[in-house]
């Protein structure tokens, strides 16, 4: 199998490496993150066109830094440092970088020294950066150049064209960097002489080849939930081995409502493949009784949902592969060695230790919107392609507290309204995710001129680009006024609505 050339981008337990991965493939060149103690040699085996290194927690200098392999610096590849990466770059080769009386955080004003930059060439003299960092580089190593400084940091920028070597302390890949992704594309492009060959169709073609060279000829069968991501998925691995995929849609009872239905239909008129529904309502139901924690709904229902499979595939016989639509995020959400687990997605960090099937995830590398243009590619409807992002474990993780039929049905209600209201107001395209939440608590209310003890439904709504960050919908007061007056009216056992208001992070996108 063919390698991509492909750009790697050594993550240092930053925020943001993902990001700089995304920006890079936004050029139309195929970036990989690799772990901070790669060696030289095991990146070299990559054949990469370039290294980058990532910002990071920590000073340098600190006795439990991070550390980068020296031997990287005499791979004779072109280096991007960025923040830490930036000052591991500079300490690595000589320079010096000291803790600086005032920090910068947050928008900066830059400006280039000279003209004979080659990543600042043809961009203003002067720009605003994104900064976020404690520790300046005070002294550039020998044979580097300073190409641009800010008020705190006088090594803002440096660069010695001649071995390849680049750095700078603000961070290009965020959006409040203006100018920072024509900077990338001039490290990419300029400097390393990268072909944008990084496109929707070479991923496709890319995918196939790698689950047929997995799967060979044995049979599949692949979890279908009927968002994008198990569609896309799904037909990734039909086109490559057509009539030995089977795909199973189980209802686990935490759907939204007429989800079901809408799945089988949408699924039926749109693929040519095996689908087998299974309704194991009762089943997961069960298995969530008295449950109240967040963690242990999230691996009851990955471990329920390997076992509903591993019925299927006994009935089936011979069928020991099983396809997930697991995404990016949902890998660096459930934990890495350098990625705190923020929660644990049912397909990765709630799965049984005992299962008997091989996976195959195919879009495991992608971010939701190289999923959505994958989609589109593959002549997915939009229906599919446009579906706003709806949980693995459903409604389980929108009921703060035990799930129950009567709290299902009660969100069910409530969250038919909240579509409804968003998509009258035409915004459904416009956000994220848009949902409700039910928290098993009560609150006393009036209605009827009577007192009222039932549940607040919480509304949420987040525009985001790959749910790794996201803001609150701005939503205008007069569909928030309809969607409230609607589910107080309509949906008994709910007195009181509220709006989130928190971006991601410090919160999450889901509650639970």
């Amino acid at each position: 199998m063919s390698e991509l050339a492909q750009v790697l981008v050594v993550d240092f337990g930053a925020q943001y490496a993902q990001l700089i991965a995304r920006r890079v493939r936004e050029a139309h060149v195929y970036s990989r993150i690799i772990p901070r103690d790669t060696t030289a040699a095991a990146a070299a085996e990559l054949n990469p066109l370039a290294i980058i290194l990532s910002g990071g927690p920590a000073s340098v200098y600190a006795d439990d830094a991070f550390s980068l392999d020296p031997a990287f610096f005499d791979l004779g590849i072109p280096i991007l440092g960025i923040c830490y990466g930036h000052q591991l770059l500079a300490q690595g080769l000589g320079g010096v970088v000291e803790r600086t009386e005032a920090g910068e955080y947050g928008g900066t004003d830059l400006t280039v020294a000279g003209e004979d930059s080659t990543l600042f060439a043809e961009l203003p003299a002067v720009q605003q950066v994104w900064m976020s960092h404690a520790d300046s580089v005070v002294k550039s190593p020998p044979g580097f150049t300073v190409t641009a400084s800010t008020a705190g940091s006088p090594v803002a920028a440096m660069e010695d064209s001649s071995q390849g070597l680049y750095g700078v302390q603000f961070h290009p890949e965020v959006s409040h960097t203006p100018r920072g992704q024509d900077l990338l594309k001039r490290f990419l492009f300029e400097v390393v002489d990268a072909r944008p060959s990084w496109t929707h169709v070479s991923i496709i073609e890319r995918a196939i080849e790698r689950i047929r060279a997995q799967v060979g000829d044995r049979k599949v069968i692949c979890g279908l939930s009927g968002g994008v991501d198990s569609a896309v998925a799904a037909a990734l691995v039909h086109k490559a081995v057509g009539d030995e995929l089977t795909c199973v849609f189980i209802d686990h009872g935490l759907l939204r409502s007429g989800e079901a239905e809408q799945v089988v239909e949408t699924f039926e008129r749109v693929f040519a493949t095996n689908l087998i529904h299974v309704d194991a309502t009762d089943r997961f139901l069960d298995a969530l009784e008295g449950v109240t924690d967040p963690e242990s709904k999230r691996k009851i229902i990955g471990a329920t949902f390997i076992r509903v499979f591993e019925d299927v595939a006994e009935q089936l016989e011979d069928v020991d592969v099983l396809v997930q639509g697991t995404l990016y995020p949902d890998i660096i959400e459930s934990g890495t060695k350098d990625a705190a687990r923020i929660k644990s997605h049912h397909n990765v960090g709630g799965l049984p230790d005992d299962m008997q099937f091989e996976l195959v995830e195919p879009l495991k590398d992608l971010f939701k919107d190289e999923v959505r243009a994958v989609g589109e590619e593959l002549g997915l409807p939009d229906e599919i392609v446009w579906r706003q992002p709806f949980p693995g474990p459903g409604l389980a993780i929108r009921i703060v507290g035990e799930v129950t039929r009567e709290r299902l049905a009660m969100l069910r209600a409530a969250d038919l309204i909240i579509l409804e209201e968003i998509r009258r107001a035409g915004l459904y395209r416009d956000v994220w995710q848009s949902f409700g939440v039910l928290a098993a608590i009560r609150t006393v209310g009036i209605q009827g001129d009577e007192r009222t003890y039932a549940h607040p439904l919480i509304v949420r709504a987040v525009v985001s680009d790959d749910a790794m960050t996201a803001d609150w919908a701005r939503l205008p007061y007069e569909v928030l006024e309809a969607i409230s007056t609607r589910v107080i009216n309509e949906v008994e056992g709910v007195n009181r609505v509220t709006y989130d208001v928190s971006s991601k992070p410090p919160a999450t996108i889901e509650w639970e």
